[in-house]
């Protein structure tokens, strides 16, 4: 094979191995929230006149694969004529999903939390003016060989009377990710998990065929490298003699 024959196929090799490496690379990004829904909202207690207070939670949500960490935005908002006077958005975790904090709110004790959940926090709002949304930095943990929900009920300061109340609505999907470095998770779908015992996800997807692609072609790459340094070492070594 000639010298300039063989840098072609390495420079081949290196192209579809950088390509591969690419297209990998590309299924990393981190997936956007998309548009804020009421999906499984209901009105409770009546609200005082003037007063309609609803809650809105993300159309999409992306858990990291390793840590199963995601962010979720919480808001309520009054879309009355009337301030609501003083208010509580509560943020509440079910199943797999676990809220770990929740910016400016604090814990609910564990006697405290509504039946059936996991973990909530308690967010006061001395007041909501008519026309206005408060929306909450939410940090949780979502256990993919689960089910997960989340709960927002919208109360009195003192929590007698629940106005409004978003869920309990599960974040999930039926299209697992795990060769990917986050799994998207939709409001309103249940997840399925797969897998013995739901951790172990099938490797299924494009992730699965591109990998050994890659691999394949660092081994080729390094295969074309050592016969291109033989073929000229013999030509070397027969213009020596």
């Amino acid at each position: 094979m000639s010298s300039r024959r063989s840098t072609a196929v390495a420079g081949s090799l290196v192209m579809a191995s950088f390509s591969a490496v690419l297209i990998l690379s590309g299924t990393a990004g981190a997936e956007d929230e998309g548009p804020p829904s009421g999906k499984g909202g209901k009105a409770v207690d009546e609200a005082p006149a003037g007063v309609k207070l609803t809650t809105l939670l993300p159309g999409k949500i992306s858990v990291d694969n390793g840590s199963e960490k995601t962010e979720i935005t919480a808001t309520v908002k009054n879309e009355g004529s009337k301030d609501s006077g003083k208010i509580r958005l509560l943020v509440v975790g079910f199943d797999g999903l676990v809220v770990k904090g929740v910016r400016g709110c604090s814990a609910l004790p564990e006697n405290g939390l509504p039946e059936g959940s996991n973990s909530g926090f308690a967010c006061p709002l001395d007041n909501l003016a008519a026309g206005k949304s408060r929306s909450f930095a939410v940090d949780a943990t979502f256990d993919l060989g689960k089910t997960g929900k989340i709960c927002l009920p919208v109360q009195t300061g003192d929590g007698k009377k629940t106005f409004w109340q978003q869920g309990p609505v599960p974040f999930g999907t039926s299209n697992p990710s795990p060769d990917a470095p986050a799994t998207p998770l939709l409001l309103g779908t249940d997840n399925e998990p797969a897998g013995p015992g739901g951790k172990e996800l099938p490797k299924t997807g494009p992730a699965r065929d591109l990998l050994p692609l890659g691999a394949a072609g660092a081994s080729l790459l390094a295969a074309g490298v050592a016969g291109m340094w033989w073929s000229q070492r013999r030509r070397t070594g027969a213009q020596e003699v």
